[in-house]
């Protein structure tokens, strides 16, 4: 049987999701925890692969299990052999059809870029100190990435992906006192394109940029930029990722907090 799990994490201490050769990542511990429980070696595989300090409020993954543990069982076994800084918070019995990777059509991210450093963040938000940052520039230009196109600029050179079309469904990007937060939704990301989307909007607004650069480094579609910065780890969380409807419909959801009240 295969399963869907939601999951929660802090990345500052992790090299990303993906197992390396050293360091500790996601998917190793989730493993790790799976074995101990399930007494057998089982790979478990993600929505998408976050890199090192990057956190996620709703990462999913997916595995295959074939013992008597019903799905809340295997919940509450995450619960006691996972460390702190990961969570399941959701757990789907699903069909074999459903792959966590290749059957998500969207993702949303969120980056917090805070406007001073201080004891309390220093983990969980970018911090750009040398730019000046205003919100309007980076909304003016923030909108000339809606759509689909070629994004090669926005992400990082990797000769394995040739495609390197997206579609950016929504940009927001909003202010308090503390922090300006950038959400991005679109159908699949390139590696650090939200990053770099990210220290891209902070330079147009630092160099009091025409919000029509955008389409300029567009149209080149070269990732070797000098406007192009990859802003942060810590600042980006994966915060949702959607599959189509027909895939867990009628699925019974088990969820962390309602486990809690019994």
């Amino acid at each position: 049987m295969r399963y869907l799990i939601k999951l929660a994490y802090d990345g500052t201490n992790f090299i990303g999701w993906q197992k390396q050769k050293t360091g500790r990542s996601i998917q190793v511990i989730l493993e790790k925890a799976l074995a101990i429980f399930t007494e057998r070696e089982t790979p478990v595989v993600a929505a998408g692969r976050t890199d090192a300090g990057v956190h996620a409020l709703g990462q999913y993954a997916h595995f295959d299990y074939e013992g008597r543990m019903q799905p809340w069982q295997i919940l509450l076994a995450f619960k006691r052999w996972l460390p702190e800084d990961i969570r399941v918070l959701e757990i789907y019995q699903v069909g074999q059809d459903l792959s966590a990777r290749y059957q998500a059509y969207e993702r949303c991210y969120k980056y917090i870029l805070t406007k001073d450093r201080n004891p309390f963040n220093r983990h969980w938000a970018g911090y750009i100190p040398h730019l000046k940052i205003r919100l309007q520039p980076m909304l003016e230009a923030a909108s000339h990435l809606l759509g689909q196109h070629d994004f090669s600029s926005f992400g990082r050179l990797n000769p394995e992906v040739t495609n390197h079309i997206c579609e950016i469904k929504e940009l927001s990007v909003t202010e308090d006192e503390q922090d300006f937060v950038f959400v991005v939704r679109a159908d699949r990301f390139l590696h650090n394109m939200v990053r770099r989307i990210v220290g891209t909007l902070c330079n147009i607004s630092h160099f009091d940029l025409p919000p029509q650069e955008i389409d300029r480094l567009l149209e080149e579609a070269n990732p070797r930029q000098n406007m192009v910065f990859t802003a942060p780890a810590c600042g980006l969380y994966l915060i949702d990722v959607k599959y189509p409807r027909e895939l867990l419909d009628g699925r019974e959801c088990y969820k962390y907090c309602d486990l809690l009240k019994r």
